[in-house]
């Protein structure tokens, strides 16, 4: 919107970069363009400001299908004025000199226009189609035949007036129709998502089936190779038991020829022993049968003093010592004699 400052009987226009100005004086133009200033006198001019800048119109269509069937389509037209001066003959946007505003409502008259016109563009593609055809081909194809017609309609090329944009945000039946249209293709979800979980549960089953399958065969392989272990293990002991009895086998026949060199040694040792003994024990026979009775006699008597500790009483006959005694008197009387010859000598 223009702004206009108030200075006596002169007034000072100044519209915005996106408003395209026209001054007319005597019913002629008298200046016009694009984001002006100027001043002017408020009795002798007439000020037209029309906007040049993008403008979005929403627009909400209703309308019914070849089958008989309610629609609605929602979007957006962006629209431009590329002409304004030719639109300004066309439509009066006229402002008031004093507050710079629009004096009639020349932008809600160029919407209706372009929102009716696109309305019957698709409202003549509704009524040669189909619900299914219309929801199947969806938002592109009314928004390609509303941009095709408004681009094409020589009213709009004649008003100055260019479309930039068309969207169509929605196209939908009514909320019953939508309802029952969602049924199959929900009932095909529905089965579809029902047999996605017979098959998740199939699956989950054969998984389980053929976990159980592995752990019953670790199991078996696991007892198989117990079995082999206790063979092994009883293998082992046998053998070792063998093994200590050949050991004490060996040790016992071992300490067995220890035992018979160490017996055979100690009966050679006590053969020689004995062999010795006898051969002095004869010897010493030999002698004692060679002496008289009385030297044997002394001998017997000195062996019995050897081995008796006391001698309580001794009772000697004249029988037994006087032979003896006149042994002794012969012996002595010879050494004598011997003696005496031996000086002599």
């Amino acid at each position: 919107m223009a702004e206009i400052r108030n200075f006596g009987i002169v007034r000072h226009l100044r519209a915005d970069s996106s408003s395209h100005v026209v001054k007319y004086k005597r019913g002629r133009v008298d200046r016009e363009g694009r984001g002006l200033a100027f001043w002017f006198l408020p009795m002798s001019a007439s000020i037209a400001e029309v906007p040049v800048d993008d403008r979005d119109l929403s627009f909400l269509f209703h309308g019914r299908t070849g089958d008989f069937q309610d629609v609605v389509a929602q979007g957006v037209i962006t629209y431009r004025i590329v002409d304004p001066a030719r639109l300004a003959e066309r439509v009066d946007f006229t402002i008031d000199l004093s507050s710079g505003a629009h004096l009639l409502q020349p932008l809600e008259k160029l919407a209706t226009m372009i929102t009716e016109l696109a309305q019957e563009l698709a409202h003549d593609y509704v009524i040669r189609s189909t619900i299914r055809d219309f929801l199947e081909r969806g938002p592109g194809e009314i928004r390609s035949r509303v941009a095709t017609g408004l681009s094409s309609d020589s009213t709009m090329a004649e008003m100055g007036i260019s479309v930039v944009a068309t969207r169509v945000s929605s196209v939908k039946p009514t909320a019953e129709l939508e309802k029952a249209l969602e049924t199959p293709t929900r009932e095909e979800i529905q089965k579809a998502s029902d047999e996605a979980t017979f098959d998740r549960r199939a699956q989950a089953v054969e998984k389980e089936r053929a976990i159980s399958e592995a752990e019953l065969q670790n199991q078996i392989e696991l007892a198989y190779r117990e079995e082999k272990l206790i063979d092994q293990r009883g293998h082992n002991a046998r053998k070792q038991a063998q093994e200590e009895a050949e050991a004490r086998r060996i040790a016992a026949e071992a300490a067995a020829g220890r035992n018979r060199i160490e017996a055979e040694a100690r009966s050679e040792g006590i053969k020689l022993v004995e062999g010795a003994r006898a051969a002095s024990e004869r010897e010493r026979m030999d002698i004692y049968r060679a002496l008289p009775s009385r030297v044997l006699l002394g001998l017997a008597a000195r062996e019995l003093a050897g081995k008796l500790k006391r001698i309580d009483h001794l009772n000697v006959s004249p029988e037994l010592l006087g032979p003896q005694l006149l042994s002794l008197i012969d012996a002595g009387t010879r050494r004598l004699e011997t003696a005496g010859e031996e000086d002599e000598a």
